[in-house]
């Protein structure tokens, strides 16, 4: 374990001081840099958006599953002459139910804003035959629908119970597989940025395979050369990949903030401690790139033997 230890230290300081004579094998310009810095921030900026999608999903199923799951609704479907006798009934059976926290008859001004997107302002709400809504909110483990159901088979017949459960599975189902393509979006962005990196460090490494040679005359090992290619990628991905994350932050911040009536499509930004993911961006871009890098040089300075 100490020896695993070691050697991590070593290879970690070594890709952060580096060596001035290795460094002279990489190129520190041209195409290669260039292309990987420019992978490496495009990736780290498409990445912030990836996150902010898979949170604010993640978001949006918790918030859709608790709302639905604590609400039910009750419609009171009856001739004119009996729906209030039938309302009655239905609400004292409700207050009779365990599991049940309130129950409360909505008015004429809450049943015409319900219709109102569809309808328009002006709908006479009170000269149509619309059926009684009455809202159940939920305690506890909740209620049990099916004996509800039969014991206001009885009392109201006209009683219909909503328990929102053929909404709740579709929006929660929904906002699961968002979620995953979200997390798969992270990890072909992640795959993308490393082939782009293994084609610059491919580049640099066959550019430079006279000075490879010399070097290995003059005693060099691969190791030696491999790591002056690792620590040079590395660095331009965690600086293309830092510059990136702001940027893309910075995006995120010009979205508009979380709305009750905007919906998803204004809860895509991050929230709380959530800001602290997009930290490990530039990490993982840095991660990336040193296992690129090394499986790239290893690969060629085998084959130039």
């Amino acid at each position: 374990m100490k020896e695993l230890f070691g050697q991590f230290i070593e290879r970690f300081s070594g890709l952060i001081i580096g060596d001035s004579q290795a460094d002279r094998v990489v190129p520190p310009t041209g195409f290669t840099a260039w292309l990987t810095l420019f992978s490496a921030g495009a990736m780290a900026f498409l990445a912030v958006f990836a996150l902010a999608l898979s949170l604010a999903t993640s978001r949006l199923a918790d918030r859709w599953g608790d709302e639905l799951a604590r609400a039910s609704t009750l419609r009171i479907s009856a001739p004119e002459g009996q729906i209030q006798a039938q309302t009655d009934a239905a609400l004292k059976v409700l207050k009779t139910t365990p599991g049940i926290a309130s129950a409360r008859t909505l008015t004429s001004d809450e049943q015409k804003a319900l219709l109102e997107p569809w309808f328009g302002p002006d709908l006479p709400v009170e000269r149509l035959p619309i059926p009684r809504l009455i809202e159940i909110i939920e305690e506890g483990d909740g209620y049990d629908a099916d004996g509800l159901r039969l014991r206001l088979s009885a009392e109201a017949p006209g009683a219909v119970l909503d328990d929102h459960t053929r909404w709740r599975k579709p929006l929660i189902s929904a906002a699961s597989r968002l979620r995953l393509l979200g997390w798969l979006s992270l990890l072909l962005i992640g795959g993308t940025m490393a082939a782009m990196i293994t084609l610059a460090a491919n580049a640099a490494l066959s550019a430079n395979a006279q000075v490879i040679s010399v070097l290995r005359l003059v005693g060099a090992t691969d190791g030696y050369i491999a790591q002056a290619f690792e620590r040079r990628f590395t660095l331009r991905g965690l600086m293309g990949a830092g510059v990136g994350m702001i940027a893309g932050v910075l995006a995120t911040l010009i979205l508009p903030s979380t709305d009750v009536a905007g919906g998803f499509l204004t809860g895509l930004g991050f929230q709380g401690w959530h800001w602290l993911w997009p930290l490990l961006i530039p990490l993982l871009a840095g991660g990336v790139a040193y296992a690129a890098t090394r499986a790239a040089a290893r690969r060629t300075l085998e084959n130039m033997a």
